[in-house]
């Protein structure tokens, strides 16, 4: 058995009943019902009374909209919203009744379930900055052109609806879009309607920071098998690599990187990746991107302000909604561990799925994670103190232990797993790890 604690969290939030609480929440607000007057993506919902709080009333400030996903607020007083079938409206201030179309880009978001238009920015110091970022699902596989399904798939939810993601910005000329939409990064490929691409938000370092699902199923294990049937794996994933593995994907150095289930960290002129992010001289460009990994549907982002802290909101499988916290996006690439780990429990489902880079792996592999510090081996973080193997100095203590861990490792020999239990303990002021071992046929 594994005791290594969870990768790193900020906030967990149980489920209730088992049932997913999927808490679509805009940015930077607390009351949004006295904002918008809006209905769930998937209809209507009957009206209920609220008691309100002592010194709060409620008020609609906007209405006509058709699912609004995100605003935000020009220095000017300008407020943009975006909606989720691809438009976006400005309403010139709080008392305005009569928006303005800012830009249309229906005929390229693929409004669907939980994909469409999602993501919007306005660039720091907006207007003189002229630029509105969005980030949405794009209605065309790779390498395809939108429109392709038209917004509409048969069956959305059997693995052949596949679609991508698109990251752009749009000048603005006053109330309306000039020119034409400049692509600043298009990927992301999705098989499922849920866990598609997430949010958007700019660093007090002035770079652009996007986060995206793992556009897996989420009924269940999926690691690239599905659809059963022809076209398998149609996002062309390596065996065993694909469905939410991909939130993994920066661990395999023998394929192209994909960026599903990440925080990237990007050049807003470019979409390049920004100068200092802990990848930046890996070969693979996408590589180069990731500041973050092992995110599951990040479908909220948000800076701590005057900060480049990033707070992402992850929406949970079975037990746990998480809030996850980057504190320095620069220092290293923080892995959130899923799908190996759902809140702070390792995830049953894909534990026993017993895939090459899910939480089963050898003795050798799993003693460096629990010895070395975190960035040596894949980021997963060693124990905590009571049984620190981060507390453990590196040198020859470490190697020592290590070489003789591997030869147990080697002796179990090949297509068979050693499992151990551990923990460290400290004998006349000298590291010692102490654990038993099982090996069994694979």
């Amino acid at each position: 058995m594994d005791t290594r604690p969870a990768p790193p969290r900020g906030l967990g939030f149980r489920e209730w009943g088992g049932m997913p609480v999927r808490r679509r929440v805009l940015r930077g607000f607390v009351a949004l019902a006295t904002v918008f007057a809006m209905s769930s993506f998937i209809g209507p919902q009957p009206a209920s009374a609220v008691a309100l709080p002592s010194g709060f009333q409620e008020q609609i400030v906007f209405s006509g909209l058709s699912s609004p996903t995100n605003l935000e607020f020009a220095p000017d007083g300008r407020i943009f919203v975006a909606e989720k079938g691809g438009r976006i409206k400005v309403f010139d201030d709080l008392a305005d009744t009569t928006p303005t179309v800012f830009a249309d880009l229906s005929a390229n978001v693929h409004n669907q379930w939980d994909r469409g238009l999602l993501g919007m920015a306005l660039a720091p110091n907006f207007p003189a900055n002229p630029y509105v970022y969005v980030l949405y699902t794009y209605d065309a596989p790779p390498g395809q052109t939108a429109p392709v399904w038209n917004d509409v798939c048969a069956n959305a939810n059997d693995g052949r609806c596949v679609v991508t993601g698109r990251l752009s910005r749009l000048q603005a000329s006053g109330n309306t879009m000039t020119g034409s939409e400049q692509v600043l990064l298009q990927d992301w490929c999705q098989q499922f309607p849920s866990h598609s691409i997430g949010d958007i938000a700019f660093g007090a370092d002035g770079m652009l920071y996007v986060t995206a699902g793992d556009g897996a199923s989420f009924n269940a294990v999926d690691y690239g098998q599905f659809p059963s049937g022809a076209p398998t794996n149609p996002c062309t994933d390596p065996a065993n690599e694909g469905g939410a593995l991909r939130s993994q994907d920066i661990r395999t150095t023998g394929d192209e990187t994909q960026l599903d289930g990440t925080l990237l960290r990007l050049d807003p002129t470019t979409g390049a990746a920004a100068t200092g992010n802990p990848n930046i001289g890996s070969a693979d460009p996408d590589t180069r991107r990731i500041v973050a990994n092992g995110l599951r549907n990040p479908f909220r982002l948000t800076m701590r302000p005057g900060t480049n802290e990033a707070w992402i909101s992850d929406t949970g499988w079975n037990t746990w909604e998480e809030v996850d916290r980057v504190v320095n996006p620069t220092a290293g690439v923080t892995n959130f561990g899923w799908p190996c780990w759902e809140g702070s429990a390792r995830q049953s489902g894909y534990d026993s799925a017993n895939l090459p880079i899910g939480p089963r792996r050898s003795l050798w592999a799993r003693l460096a994670d629990d010895l070395l510090p975190r960035g040596i081996d894949d980021g997963i973080p060693p124990l905590l103190p009571g049984g620190s193997g981060g507390a453990l100095p590196r040198g020859i203590a470490a190697a020592a232990v290590l070489a003789f861990a591997y030869s147990i490792w080697a002796m179990a020999g090949a297509g068979e797993e050693t499992i151990y239990w551990g923990f460290l303990l400290l004998i006349a002021g000298l590291p010692v790890y102490v654990f038993l071992v099982r090996r069994s046929a694979a």
